[in-house]
């Protein structure tokens, strides 16, 4: 099972970054969504791919006709947060305010329920697990968000499985659907989107998607977008992590697309059976 989504946001919600957290921040930039989200709805029509969209509310406010361009395609829309901020620099109340948000804001536009979610930089970690509690709580039954190893901004180095299953928590459950993991020169790895994607050689991921029975994708449209702007006070490091591959990752993504089947959220959630799903409790 392989599946595609894409986490709507504008190239500049670089987290983790002075000149880049804040609304007021993102005013200094010039807007690229437009162009980037057509470069992605090409590649889906060209492949004859669906893919869940997860979009912040943001983009929603300020660019309404992408949210229905979306929806009027037929893609399944779930959202991203509200502010992009990352979830584990907030307290319950001001996650739950940003969370409430976004759904209002997609909901608006498309007049359908919000059921799916991913955390800003995959956010939920040990410290703040209380944000499932808060999904539950406002409707969202399918997470995207756990990132079963170490990573920078969250990740979860012991969840004990990354395919498919419930997850609970202080007496809720939702349906979990983490990023896969794979074995790279003995180290836990991912592979299957973002900077990943961009880092590795299509040869490899090609083969671990052979080895690989379950495949969760997270791209953003900044990472197919080659012309965007340097933003200057990123350091060295995450100015490659920020820009490496850029060039070629619209072609890798076309190959990955003719060379393996995927389906969206919601065809996944539909196949799987999950009164045999494993029960994973985290606390």
């Amino acid at each position: 099972m392989n599946i595609l989504t894409f986490d709507i946001e504008e190239w500049f919600h670089i987290l983790d970054n002075k000149s880049t957290k804040t609304e007021v921040d993102w005013g200094q930039y010039e807007s690229r969504i437009h162009k980037n989200m057509d470069r992605i709805f090409k590649i889906l029509e060209d492949n004859d791919v669906d893919a869940t969209f997860f979009c912040l509310g943001w983009v929603a406010k300020k660019y309404p006709e992408v949210i229905k361009k979306i929806d009027e395609l037929g893609y399944e829309i779930g959202t991203h947060s509200n502010l992009h901020q990352l979830a584990y620099e907030m307290t319950q109340k001001e996650y739950e305010e940003d969370l409430k948000q976004s759904i209002y804001e997609l909901e608006d536009i498309i007049g359908k329920k919000i059921i799916s979610y991913r955390a800003p930089g995959f956010s939920i970690k040990k410290d703040n697990l209380w944000a499932f509690e808060s999904l539950h709580k406002f409707g969202i039954k399918n997470d995207c968000s756990i990132f079963p190893t170490n990573r920078a901004h969250g990740g979860i180095s012991n969840f004990a499985i990354s395919e498919p299953c419930i997850l609970v928590h202080n007496g809720v459950s939702l349906k979990e659907f983490p990023i896969n993991t794979t074995n790279i020169l003995g180290k836990k790895t991912i592979f299957s989107g973002g900077g990943y994607f961009r880092l590795f050689p299509y040869s490899l991921i090609k083969s671990k998607s052979k080895q690989s029975q379950y495949i969760m994708t997270y791209f953003h449209p900044r990472d197919f977008d080659k012309n965007q702007p340097l933003i200057d006070d990123l350091s060295i490091f995450r100015k490659f992590k920020s820009y490496y591959g850029l060039n070629n990752c619209e072609k890798k993504l076309r190959n990955w697309l003719n060379d393996f089947n995927f389906i969206d959220l919601k065809q996944a959630d539909g196949l799987i059976d999950w009164s045999k799903a494993n029960i994973i409790e985290i606390s």
